[in-house]
C-alpha cells in the first residue's frame, strides 16, 4: 500500500500519542512493504513550530531523524501541481466537468497540496482531518482516524 500522512498524523507520531499505535496496527506505515510519504508541506508545518516555540538541537535533530523514515514529496512536480488545480477547483464547486454536490469546501492551502500530493502518487491520505472528506472517492482515497476515539 502507498500512504500520504498528515501533519496531524506525524504529530501524533512525535508525542507518542496510542492514536500511532492504532495507526502502526491497522495501516502499517511504517513496514518495509508500505509506501509512506509525506509532502514537504507537511514538512515546513513541523519545522515551524520548532522555530516559534525555540526547540532545542535535541529536539529538532528527533524531528528530522523521525521525518528521515519517510519518502518526502515535493511539490514542484507537474502532476502535484495538475491534481492542486483540479483539486481547489472542484472543491470551490467550479469545476465544470465534475460539479461538487454540496456548497464549496473552503480547504487551506497547505491542506490542498497535501491532497494533491496523495492524489498524485496514488497513495491513500491518513489524517485526523475532516476537511477531506468531499475528496474521497474523487482524487483521493481519504482514511480518517478520530483522535477522541484513542
Amino acid at each position: 500500500m502507498r500512504y500520504v500522512l498528515d501533519t496531524n498524523i506525524i504529530i501524533a507520531y512525535l508525542r507518542k500519542h496510542p492514536i500511532a499505535q492504532f495507526i502502526d496496527e491497522t495501516y502499517a506505515v511504517l513496514s518495509a512493504q508500505n509506501d509512506t510519504f509525506v509532502s514537504v508541506v507537511t514538512v515546513g508545518e513541523l519545522r515551524s513550530p520548532g522555530l516559534q516555540n525555540n526547540w532545542g538541537a535535541q529536539r529538532l535533530t528527533l524531528l528530522g531523524d523521525y521525518l528521515n523514515r519517510f519518502l518526502v514529496t515535493d511539490i514542484n512536480v507537474e502532476t502535484v501541481i495538475q491534481r492542486y488545480a483540479i483539486i481547489d477547483a472542484y472543491s470551490q464547486g467550479r469545476l465544470i466537468s465534475n460539479p461538487l454536490i454540496g456548497s464549496s469546501r473552503n480547504m487551506s492551502k497547505n491542506d490542498l497540496w497535501i491532497a494533491a500530493t496523495a492524489s498524485a502518487v496514488g497513495a491513500t491520505l491518513l489524517t485526523m482531518d475532516r476537511d477531506f472528506d468531499h475528496l474521497h472517492g474523487q482524487y483521493v482515497n481519504v482514511a480518517y482516524t478520530n483522535l477522541k476515539d484513542h
